[in-house]
């Protein structure tokens, strides 16, 4: 299958053959027709399977005919969870819409907002969005949905983790009733389905990966080592492995200043992103990480979901994460687009529980390699993951029914009094 025979046009198919692909991924090639055709849509993929280039694709053909927007208007608009994550869906849009004359604009918090406002008063065929940013523009009259024909709702389980619910269905209230709704994300959760009932109308739904997987193309291993000796053990790693460009995570954004700082001291050149850090410090970090002039980036799990980067080796769990479905987001920054890729996890005594999480996620135990020199003292447990089919639970036997007399006396069984009597003793008389 190509991509023209999904039924795109000669500016897209030529934006698509200068990147060189060649032909649409599974997500695609299901998804791309159904928006095509108007329908609503829900999507289950997992990341890196060209998930994004799904809604891109048949959204820009659909626009490049038909009105353009008018000042404060657009025509989709597409919320996404994260900053990284809207950046990178700004960037698919700007690549496959290259030679279409079509306007579009990223907005997102941590900036300036009056650059936003500017950008959108001469209107936007595309608007891409983080949803605090989308409603603080509103509220201020910079944009509006009159015009608006599709709305995207991306990584919509990493909304909810974050806590939108209230943010998107505020913004919902404001749209158009008639429109094109298209859900996509890792994993359709009860809440995610729950929410889709409020958005979507009779959609496609479109699975292509199991549930809470991960892809075949990554190779996943751990190393058990005590928690004090995991930087040099990553140290080691780095320089005796020769990675070159790796994805590291921590848990808290002071752990990835420390370790950060570490590896600086050895010589490695590493930078940090997460929450405490300016958004332009963030976008320059991951743009020098991208060019090579950063060798390790370390993050926290903001950076879980919504980093693009062509080729990534090597992905690094410095330390586990508490939601064992962060560790699917984590590892998916490598072995994307059929590529293969590497995900090793520094595992310390104190994170078995965690670690167990994840295996019965996944649903298979990760390999154990320790490296010598660096075996833990605090021997991390054998895995306790159990795959036996779980027995259903026998039905409870129904009570039986109380049965009472007209006067409310209980009918039934009567337990039977025991009667005891007793004999008095025969006094004998006694002979003189």
């Amino acid at each position: 299958m190509s991509f023209a025979s999904l039924g795109l046009s000669e500016p897209i198919l030529d934006a698509l053959a200068d990147q060189e692909y060649q032909s649409p991924s599974p997500i695609q090639s299901e998804a791309i027709p159904a928006v095509l055709a108007g329908r609503d849509l829900m999507a289950a993929a997992q990341t890196g399977t060209g998930k994004t280039a799904a809604f891109t694709l048949p959204i820009l053909e659909r626009l490049s005919s038909g009105e353009r927007a008018q000042a404060n208007q657009a025509r989709v608009l597409v919320l996404t969870p994260t900053r990284e994550l809207a950046a990178q869906v700004g960037e698919n849009i700007s690549t496959y819409g290259r030679y279409l004359v079509l306007r579009s604009t990223v907005v997102y918090g941590g900036v300036k907002i009056n650059p936003q406002m500017m950008a959108l008063r001469r209107g936007v065929d595309l608007l891409v969005a983080t949803p605090g940013r989308l409603l603080d523009l509103y509220n201020q009259n910079a944009v509006k949905f009159k015009q608006l024909e599709v709305l995207v709702l991306d990584e919509a389980d990493r909304m909810l983790d974050l806590g939108f619910i209230d943010d998107i269905r505020k913004i919902i209230s404001l749209l158009p009733k008639q429109r094109q709704n298209l859900m996509f994300s890792a994993t359709f959760s009860d809440e995610v389905r729950t929410l889709a009932k409020t958005i979507v109308n009779n959609p496609v739904e479109i699975s292509v990966t199991p549930r809470n997987t991960t892809a075949k193309t990554v190779k996943q291993w751990l190393c058990p080592v005590d928690k004090k000796r995991k930087p040099d053990l990553l140290t080691h790693l780095i320089k005796t492995e020769q990675w070159g460009q790796v994805l590291v995570f921590t848990k808290t954004k002071q752990g990835a200043d420390r370790l950060t700082r570490h590896l600086s001291n050895k010589g490695i050149k590493t930078a940090a992103i997460h929450g405490n850090k300016s958004q332009a410090v963030r976008t320059n970090t991951l743009a020098d990480f991208k060019a090579g002039t950063i060798q390790i980036l370390v993050a926290t799990d903001i950076a879980a979901r919504g980093l693009d980067i062509d080729q990534l080796p090597q992905v690094v769990n410095f330390d586990l994460p508490h939601v064992a479905q962060d560790y699917i987001h984590r590892i998916g920054r490598t072995g994307r687009a059929g590529l293969s890729g590497e995900a090793v996890s520094l595992v310390s005594a104190d994170e078995f529980d965690d670690l167990s999480k994840i295996e019965s996620l996944i649903k298979h135990e990760l390999k154990r390699e320790y490296v010598g020199g660096y075996e833990p003292v605090h021997e991390l447990p054998q895995s306790r993951l159990d795959l036996r089919p779980k027995k259903p639970k026998k039905p409870k036997k129904p009570k039986k029914p109380k049965i009472e007399h007209k006067d409310g006396q209980r009918v039934g069984k009567q337990k039977q009094e025991k009667v005891i009597t007793s004999k008095k003793p025969i006094k004998r008389r006694r002979r003189t």
